[in-house]
């Protein structure tokens, strides 16, 4: 298991649990996988507290206190890192994409949040909270952007997506948001920040046709899969299940388009939304 890496305490709460996580366990002689068999967890989640790609839950730092002779470090602490501006269901997710290196995604009806402009995701949060105040339907938008400045860093990660067409043909926000949206989507491609392609409608039945998946790889820490439905969310770790889902993207990168083909399609789509704006 690649060791875990040196982390700034002063970034953020979880790398301050993560590195005291990882000197106490030094200090008590254990190895990852023999302080995850105390937890009755992997040694693969040990890790990933470490390296800051999990959050560490009330449940679990009671353990690593009773394990590691911590009294109450633990305990005491994991609450500032518990805090999130997402929503509990995509938190672990969302800060786990933020350090991921290779980000593979797949959704079948929306535009990926980190691909969104904001009129299209001031869309979708209308339409999600119709009760909500413009002050707080701001405040979701500006999160969702932040996510999205991973793109513009010197080192972003690999994002490969691949949209279903249902994704491009549904005009979310109106035509003018798509045909902004589309041409976000195709610009990104154009400057390499991204990889997309298009699973079209003539592929039919195919991979992942039960819902959406995100797999995200890390520098110092095993992959991980999300699985995401209506306020619901799966962070899972399980080496097998991760296998699993690997292969799933792959059967969809291999029946999608291929990237040039697929941007001609979003491009295509974006001139017929602007089309239909200004017959």
């Amino acid at each position: 298991m690649p060791g875990p890496k040196d982390l700034d305490p002063s970034t953020s709460p979880r790398a301050l649990l993560g590195a005291e996580l990882r000197h106490a366990r030094e200090k008590a002689g254990l190895s990852q996988e023999e302080l995850g068999g105390r937890l009755f967890v992997s040694g693969s989640f040990i890790g990933q507290l470490e390296a800051g790609t999990r959050r560490m839950q009330r449940e679990y730092a009671g353990l690593l206190d009773d394990a590691l002779g911590t009294e109450d470090f633990f305990r005491r602490n994991c609450a500032a890192s518990a805090k999130s501006k997402y929503p509990e269901h995509f938190a672990e997710a969302a800060e786990a994409e933020a350090v991921a290196t290779t980000i593979r995604h797949y959704l079948p009806l929306l535009i990926p949040g980190l691909l969104q402009t904001p009129a299209y995701a001031e869309s979708l949060f209308r339409t999600y909270r119709p009760l909500a105040s413009d002050a707080e339907i701001e405040q979701l938008v500006a999160t969702r952007m932040e996510r999205a400045r991973l793109l513009k860093v010197p080192t972003p990660p690999l994002l490969w997506v691949v949209l279903d067409e249902a994704a491009l043909r549904r005009p979310v926000g109106g035509r003018a948001v798509m045909a902004e949206t589309l041409r976000h989507v195709a610009g990104l491609a154009h400057s390499r920040r991204i990889i997309v392609q298009v699973l079209p409608f003539s592929a039919g039945t195919h991979a992942a046709m039960g819902g959406s998946l995100k797999l995200m790889e890390f520098a110092d820490a095993p992959p991980l899969c999300f699985v995401e439905g209506l306020d619901m969310g799966n962070l899972l770790d399980d080496p097998a299940t991760v296998a699993r889902h690997t292969l799933t993207f792959s059967l969809l990168q291999a029946t999608a388009l291929p990237p040039p083909d697929s941007l001609a399609l979003i491009q295509s789509v974006a001139e017929t939304y602007q089309h239909e704006q200004h017959p």
